[in-house]
């Protein structure tokens, strides 16, 4: 592979956002690709796999270079070199690459490789806590998984077309896909490709959605006709889910604290064809307390650490704290308490998280099932999904039924 100077450049001023400024990487990537209309799809793959691929082994690479954040453009250069030199990438007669100790860094490399908190390069505490909860063999197995790049799996909007039809559609672009066993919605993507710019998406026929996460609404067990509450709906993907489980026929109520986020739901639900949803953003306790006995089933996918996530995030690494974390099992708890105040009797009510830790997951639902809110629920099954096991995304997922 040959390096191209403004591809470079591109990249080092992705990392100086993402590492000194504290911005999100996925926005920082959508920026960069629009800033050459030249490019073609391999430049554009290039600038955005070596950004992420830089941000996810951030510390093993500051490591090796022997930088310390903050990073300034020389320290991000250096880092880039180890990128290349472990890629096996010739270093052009450039500034930035002169006295770079190539034989040094493969040496290091093997040094770093056999301990875990530099070769899966995470932070010291999130190594501590991932084993302190998963053990050390499942944890080793799990963050190494969390580190690999996800596939794109599409999950094809059932409301419009079929499994079928869209693979058709899609090859006929050259897309090639597969069906996955046990994931009755999915499509995956043979090779990555830019799938937002066909007619298929702008017609609703299909999301972006990881295969564990198109779980959830399937756990839900909901029927058309229905009144179905999603508690923490975002931007939708699993209320859109729903609605397609329920063929558009009865009532889903979307709820989440964030107005604009439900502002997105509603686009992205005309475009997918469901009609049966309807938005409610919580701005104050009323919204929640009209609907106390009265929902069917309850969906309650609830904020998290994302650890489960980490393949396509792998700026929250370095974003996360441990003091986040404790924060959001207390949130989680919360919710968990008054949200489930809507399940009528003989209800249901899913709780899930993208999260492998069991302080985040079981912990949770055996705490609520012991509390006085909790009492009259049970637990019909739980689900979890860790990522060396599935090949997709960490995720928790918990049916309980309110009783009589």
């Amino acid at each position: 592979m040959r390096l191209h100077r403004n591809l470079c450049f591109s990249v080092i001023d992705g990392l100086t956002l993402i590492f000194n400024e504290g911005n999100y990487a996925d926005k920082v990537i959508q920026q960069l690709l629009k800033r050459d209309k030249r490019w073609g799809a391999r430049d554009r793959a290039f600038v955005a796999e070596t950004t992420y691929d830089i941000v996810r082994w951030k510390r093993l690479y500051a490591e090796i270079a022997e930088v310390k954040e903050p990073f300034d453009r020389d320290n991000l250069w250096r880092m880039f070199a180890v990128w290349a030199t472990l890629k096996g990438i010739k270093l052009p007669d450039w500034t930035y690459f002169e006295n770079t100790p190539t034989r040094k860094i493969k040496g290091r490399f093997d040094e770093l490789y056999k301990i875990r908190k530099f070769k899966e390069s995470i932070p010291d505490w999130m190594d501590e806590l991932g084993e302190k909860e998963l053990g050390k063999e499942i944890w080793t197995q799990e963050i190494a998984a969390l580190n690999e790049q996800a596939d794109v799996i599409l999950r094809v909007n059932t409301l419009k077309t079929t499994k079928e039809k869209l693979q058709t559609e899609l090859f006929d672009l050259d897309i090639e896909t597969e069906f996955l066993k046990e994931y009755p919605n999915a499509l995956k993507l043979k090779e990555r490709s830019n799938v937002f710019t066909t007619e298929a998406f702008k017609n609703g026929f299909f999301e972006v959605q990881d295969a564990s996460s198109q779980l959830v609404a399937e756990f839900l067990n909901v029927q058309p006709g229905m009144r179905v509450v999603d508690t923490c709906a975002g931007a939708g993907g699993k209320t859109l889910h729903i609605a397609s489980l329920m063929e558009n026929k009865g009532q889903i109520i979307a709820l989440d604290i964030y107005a604009n986020k439900l502002h997105e739901l509603k686009r992205r639900a005309k475009r997918n064809g469901a009609h049966n949803i309807e938005p409610r953003a919580i701005d104050s306790t009323k919204v929640i307390k009209k609907l106390y006995d009265k929902a069917d089933r309850v969906l309650i996918d609830a904020p998290c650490s994302g650890l489960g996530v980490l393949r396509r995030n792998p700026d929250a690494k370095w974003k996360l704290q441990p003091d986040f974390i404790e924060k959001i099992k207390e949130t989680q708890q919360e919710i968990l308490q008054q949200y489930s105040r809507m399940v009528k009797v003989g209800g249901q009510l899913v709780y899930a998280t993208c999260s492998v830790l069991p302080s985040e997951n079981q912990n949770q639902v055996s705490t609520f099932l012991k509390s006085e809110a909790g009492a009259n629920f049970s637990l019909i099954k739980d689900k979890k999904i860790l990522s060396h096991k599935t090949g997709y995304d960490g995720f928790y997922m918990a049916l309980l039924e309110r009783k009589a």
